[in-house]
């Protein structure tokens, strides 16, 4: 996914927060309305006032300008503009700061059963991850292809099979590259579960486990997770290539289902 540049960003903020500020009264904030009002809402420096923040500050904000945004600022903002729980998400993301009052992502429950019944339809590797990465739910094809991480009783993560199988660097091509590409794929996400005890406790078991995840994990390389070729030597099927595409749940934006299309 293309990030939009800091610019576009920083301008949709600021249209973002000079639309809802013209949404508020007065007197829904316990503000004097005065007679001299020529434009509906509150003005910037009334936002500022109750934001707790300086009035140009706010203006530059409004403004599309360059300046640092404190998650507690943005917090303030949005309770003073009375956002919904989308709205505010939005205003965060705008912003790119991380929401420290944001609720705990719902647990899957039933749609785990769901899940897996769409992956069954699928005919090619399919196969669906937690925020750890381990598997929730895989199809025939996936457990076919990934012999010693979908099959039998093996360990249902992802990372512990590719940098501690052996299994999985005789599977996959260019092995090496590969785990590397995994271990950048996979700090991007660790920065939203830095105080989850079983990402650490993940991270730490791979770490002291695989020398070669503890040299990829103190480059600090971070990427996103994208698509493309996947080739692997099978033992029975031999060469296979695929191309890759993962899909994010919308409720649950750390669960991926990751399918592989014959190429």
């Amino acid at each position: 996914m293309t990030e939009p540049p800091d610019d576009t960003r920083r301008e949709e903020l600021g249209e973002f927060l000079r639309s809802h500020r013209a949404r508020l009264t007065p007197a829904a904030l316990g503000l004097d309305p005065g007679t001299r009002r020529r434009t509906p809402g509150l003005r910037r420096e009334e936002v500022a006032q109750l934001a707790g923040v300086s009035a140009t500050w706010y203006t530059w904000i409004e403004q599309g300008r360059d300046v640092s945004v404190s998650p507690a600022a943005l917090g303030r903002l949005a309770r003073i503009m009375r956002l919904t729980a989308a709205e505010r998400t939005y205003l965060f993301d705008l912003a790119g700061r991380r929401d420290p009052d944001a609720p705990p992502e719902p647990a899957l429950g039933e749609e785990t059963k769901t899940l897996a019944a769409i992956v069954d339809t699928i005919a090619t590797p399919a196969y669906v991850l937690d925020r750890g990465w381990t598997a929730l739910a895989w199809n025939g094809a996936a457990a076919r292809l990934f012999a010693g991480w979908l099959d039998g009783d093996a360990d249902r993560n992802l990372l512990r099979y590719v940098f501690l199988s052996p299994a999985a660097k005789t599977l996959i091509a260019d092995w090496e590259a590969r785990a590397l590409r995994l271990a950048a794929e996979f700090r991007a996400d660790y920065s939203r579960h830095l105080a989850a005890p079983d990402i650490q406790a993940l991270v730490e078991d791979l770490r002291h486990e695989s020398p070669f995840f503890a040299h990829a994990w103190q480059a600090h390389a971070v990427t996103d997770r994208e698509g493309g070729e996947r080739t692997f030597t099978h033992p029975e099927d031999g060469f296979l290539r695929y191309e890759q595409t993962t899909f994010l749940l919308a409720r649950h934006p750390d669960v991926k289902l990751v399918v592989l299309m014959s190429a």
